[in-house]
């Protein structure tokens, strides 16, 4: 019997690896061995039970820390010395960073990094020059490069940042929709009962609470809207990050105090919210290719985004949402009234949203994409 090629899936944290590769590390793991590697968090014991993987441990930091990242780089070194994989597949920056130049170092035969988002368009000075570098590095390193998307492959490519091919799987994104999962069940309607306000326009917003998901704009542009229709109301699902990238203390204390804006925290099931709610709202300033805004589609929810990588993949404007420019508080509180006033578009725009998700992002599109590359790569 032929041994199995070992594959390594690598994240700087295991949450990443729980939201985006469930089903797929148990699928792979039947022709492949799979092995998930992460930092040492309670995630990466859930990966572990559910996925029926193999874990390794390695302790990355997610900021610039040149001495934990040596470090790091040091551990990684070994394991792939020990491991001796066949792949090396790597997602978010420092996990892609670290584990590219371990897998050249020990000369591991396929190192594949998926960019699920850049973060040097959206940054400035010191910062950009040493992000873009980090990156012209991590692409050097890997044999082969997927951008998650149309917008992500054209600024690697405008940005200098590799000249090898890239391929898009798919239609884009790493994960895919459960369209099974994310459906209007009686029991996720039961759920939505209690969350349901009757005769209030609800948007919500689903992600981390911080300045780069644009809530900045997103409070401005509510507050504004709330103060001309209290009939409306915003729920903030996710968790903060003031540690990384905090809001603003007069951002924070309006979200605080506000009546008609719910932050709720991070919830292990968003349909119940998502379906109590009328319009998705996602002013990020950048992304690589937005989960949420496909979930939402697929939940029977428009949604208004920014005009940002990902999202505006997803959304086709007027079709199954709207699209504004990024950071503008007035073009986003524009399309918030446009939603209160038209119930005829809104309810138009909702019914095209998941025929248009389950059209391109299923999640058995997305799987066979991958699992159809790895197939290409064992003959090359």
């Amino acid at each position: 019997m032929q041994k199995k090629k070992k594959i390594i899936r690598a994240t700087t944290v295991p949450t990443s690896l729980e939201t985006f590769c469930e089903k797929v590390l148990s699928e792979l793991n039947e022709r492949y061995e799979v092995v998930a590697l992460s930092s040492p968090l309670p995630e990466l014991k859930v990966v572990e039970q559910r996925e029926g993987v193999r874990t390794i441990a390695v302790k990355m930091e997610r900021k610039i820390s040149l001495w934990a990242d040596l470090k790091a780089l040091i551990k990684l070194c070994g394991v792939f010395r020990k491991e001796r994989p066949w792949m090396v597949h790597s997602m978010t920056p420092k996990a892609g960073l670290l584990c590219m130049m371990a897998a050249w170092i020990t000369r591991v035969p396929k190192r594949v990094h998926t960019f699920t988002g850049l973060v040097w368009p959206t940054s400035t000075g010191l910062s950009r020059v040493i992000l873009k570098t980090t990156d012209r590095i991590l692409c050097a390193c890997a044999t082969h490069v997927i951008p998650e998307g149309n917008g992500v492959k054209n600024d690697l490519i405008n940005g200098k940042i590799t000249r090898k091919p890239m391929g898009i799987l798919a239609n884009g994104n790493v994960r895919g929709i459960d369209l099974e999962h994310y459906a209007r069940t009686p029991e996720v309607e039961i759920e939505a009962e209690k969350l349901r306000k009757k005769d209030v326009t609800t948007f919500i917003f689903i992600g981390r609470i911080v300045r780069d998901k644009g809530i900045h704009e997103l409070i401005d542009a509510f507050v504004k809207l709330n103060e001309q229709r209290p009939d409306t109301r915003l729920i903030l699902v996710g968790r903060s990050e003031p540690q990384l990238d905090p809001l603003s203390p007069r951002t924070q204390e309006i979200i605080d105090v506000h009546k008609s804006i719910e932050a709720v925290g991070s919830q292990k099931d968003v349909r119940p919210w998502l379906a109590a709610s009328d319009v998705l709202v996602f002013p990020s300033y950048r992304e690589g290719f937005p989960n949420v805004v496909i979930e939402a589609g697929a939940m029977d929810l428009p949604s208004i985004v920014s005009d940002i990588n990902g999202c505006n993949e997803i959304i086709v404007d007027g079709e199954n949402g709207i699209i504004v420019p990024s950071k503008n508080a007035e073009a986003l509180y524009d399309a918030m009234v446009k939603m209160c006033d038209d119930e005829q578009i809104r309810t138009e725009m909702a019914g095209k949203a998941r025929t248009m998700a389950a059209e391109r992002f299923d999640c058995h599109i997305v799987r066979k994409a991958l699992y159809d590359f790895y197939s290409s790569l064992e003959v090359k």
